[in-house]
């Protein structure tokens, strides 16, 4: 099988402002003392398993390590919110010492079971829109953590119309009943048509949906950005297929989506994100600090990544896509 061959510059952008339904098994520690982190993860797919990774990685960095003085218990579920609810009920009874919230149903659904556990939160994108803390800068509860929004969303939408010659009309597609999403691609919109192109808008409300809104779409625009959005994120190969046959360019927000099914990004790394995260995390285990004097932080980095397969199949040269300045 031939390798999907993806090209990734990095550039220094901002900072600072089951497995199962019914979860993995506990890691477990040689030591009695360990801490004890609970993860609630909404969906499985590529950018929020990166996420999760990284956190573990920043935990270490931070000096708790599985098997040593750290033991987790991840919790995955799989999009259903009754998981959400049972899940975030189990790891606040287990008296946990922290929790990881990955995506905002999973945020929201343990900030609703304590207001007394550190939670920190990664891959949301608007904390205090998502009324997971007072305001970005000071939370002032027991919430915390990154946020997964583009610093500038319009260098996103610079990047697709700069690979298209004399774009007119541009798609947007996302879950409508993510908040999240509809924040990015209200932002995406304004940015497109300042620009000077129209603008057309689908979204689908589950995974099944996806297919028939890309095809739909695709036939009405020059090309597609999709925001951060679980939906869509999880059936990024069933959209990397579509545009393929239809011939479309597609930039996303993350790389992950890119990876699985779209053309370019200048995007957020979530595994880096999820390391950001681990280390605020580290911070407030050790004493160091509380979530709700921790400002919310931006990605410390954004990635150019083009995938060559994708644009080979489009009949794009890679080299001439470039990072918007």
């Amino acid at each position: 099988m031939k390798m999907k061959k993806i090209v990734t510059t990095s550039f220094v952008a901002l900072s600072v402002l089951a497995l199962a339904a019914c979860g993995a098994p506990e890691s477990t520690s040689k030591d009695s003392d360990a801490k004890k982190v609970g993860v609630l993860q909404i969906v499985q797919h590529g950018s929020l398993d990166a996420a999760y990774e990284g956190f573990k990685e920043g935990l270490a960095e931070g000096g708790y390590k599985e098997g040593e003085n750290l033991v987790i218990d991840y919790q995955n579920a799989q999009n259903n919110q009754d998981n959400l609810k049972s899940m975030s009920e189990k790891l606040v009874k287990d008296k946990s010492d922290l929790l990881l919230g990955i995506a905002t149903p999973a945020a929201q659904s343990l900030a609703n079971e304590t207001q007394d556990i550190p939670i920190v939160v990664t891959a949301v994108t608007d904390l205090a829109e998502a009324k997971l803390v007072d305001s970005n800068e000071k939370p002032g509860r027991n919430v915390t953590g990154t946020t997964d929004m583009v610093p500038d969303i319009s260098k996103q939408t610079d990047l697709l119309l700069s690979i298209i010659d004399n774009p007119k009309t541009i798609g947007i597609m996302y879950n409508a009943g993510e908040a999240n999403s509809k924040i990015q691609a209200n932002l995406a919109k304004e940015a497109l048509e300042k620009a000077g192109v129209k603008v057309k808008e689908l979204t689908a409300n589950t995974t099944n949906d996806v297919q028939q809104v890309t095809t739909s779409l695709a036939k009405d625009v020059d090309g597609i950005y999709i925001p951060t959005d679980n939906t869509f994120a999880s059936a990024a190969t069933v959209v990397g297929e579509v545009a393929k046959e239809t011939k479309t360019p597609i930039v996303a927000a993350s790389i992950e989506q890119v990876e699985a099914g779209g053309l370019a990004t200048y995007g957020i790394d979530y595994e880096s994100l999820g390391k950001q995260t681990g280390l605020m995390a580290a911070k407030i285990l050790d004493g160091d600090a509380t979530p709700s004097t921790m400002p919310v932080e931006f990605a410390n980095e954004l990635k150019l990544v083009v995938n060559e397969d994708m644009a080979e199949a489009l009949g794009i040269d890679p080299a001439s896509i470039k990072a918007p300045e």
